[in-house]
Formats: C-alpha cells, sequence, structure tokens
C-alpha cells in the first residue's frame, strides 16, 4: 500500500504523525479542500509527465494548471501527463494518492513556485483519503532533491 511507504518514508524526518488520513475520499482537489476545510488552491497536487522518457513530478498549488507556454520553454517538450496505469508504474503511487514522497529515486520532482504564495500547503500521502500539512520550505526539504520551477498559471475557475 502506498501510504504505508509514504508513511516509512516520512518518519525518517519526524513527520509520519502528521498525515491526516480522510473517512471520504481526497483523490481531486476539490474533494481534499472538502476533506481538510480548507480553500482548494491550498491542496499540493501533484502531476506526473513523461519528459523525453524520463518521469517527473510537478507539485502545484490546486487552482493553477499547467502552462503550456512555461512548461515547453522549460522542458523543451510538449507537456505528456502519465495515464493512469502509468502513473501508478513509474512513481508508485495510483492516481488520486500521488504525492512527492516515497517514489522512486529516478523520478524528478518539481515544486512549482505557485506554492509559495501561502504559509502551509496540503499535499496528498499516497492515498486517495491522505494530506499532511507542510510549509512550502518543509516541502522542499522532505522532497528528494527537488527544484523550484515557474511553469503554471492560476486557471480561471
Amino acid at each position: 500500500m502506498s501510504i504505508t511507504q509514504v508513511r516509512q518514508y516520512l518518519q525518517h524526518f519526524n513527520a509520519d504523525s502528521r498525515i491526516r488520513e480522510f473517512e471520504v475520499s481526497s483523490a481531486t482537489v476539490t474533494l481534499a479542500a472538502a476533506a481538510l476545510s480548507c480553500e482548494p488552491c491550498r491542496i499540493a497536487k501533484t502531476l506526473a509527465f513523461d519528459v523525453k522518457g524520463e518521469t517527473i513530478l510537478i507539485v502545484a498549488a490546486g487552482d493553477c494548471k499547467i502552462d503550456n507556454g512555461k512548461y515547453k520553454n522549460f522542458f523543451q517538450t510538449k507537456a505528456k501527463m502519465l495515464s493512469a496505469e502509468e502513473t501508478l508504474v513509474r512513481t508508485g503511487h495510483a492516481v488520486g494518492g500521488v504525492c512527492p514522497f516515497a517514489v522512486p529515486e529516478n523520478v524528478r520532482i518539481y515544486l512549482d513556485i505557485s506554492l509559495k504564495r501561502f504559509s502551509t500547503v496540503f499535499p496528498a500521502c499516497g492515498s486517495s483519503n491522505s494530506a499532511i500539512e507542510v510549509t512550502p520550505e518543509e516541502l522542499e526539504h522532505l522532497v528528494n532533491n527537488p527544484e523550484w520551477i515557474d511553469v503554471c498559471k492560476i486557471s480561471a475557475s
């Protein structure tokens, strides 16, 4: 189970006890915001992409979407999201619980600057009914060798 791996991973940072599990689904930004009683923009959604055969994760604020121009400028290729099946195989997490924790070492993790607008954000923890509250700085510390980038734009709901 993916949440078990995330719990073990976060234990190394003494953060595992902060994982919150819900009786309801938190598999989407809207559902996670409802489960957490917070604004959807504070959900740190993790998106999985293929970049020239490599797997990358981009963690962004819940009110953002990928800006195709910024993405192509940064990665020198068009955005190609992974399918649900590819996401599970390549990250170890199923869609709805994808997070930047406990992923294979070859998965590159990027944190979008959209997260820096908030004092705390809520990424998932490997299941469709979990999250952890962290500051953007803590998230950077908890993630394996992340890079801050600017490839998103706030979506007009």
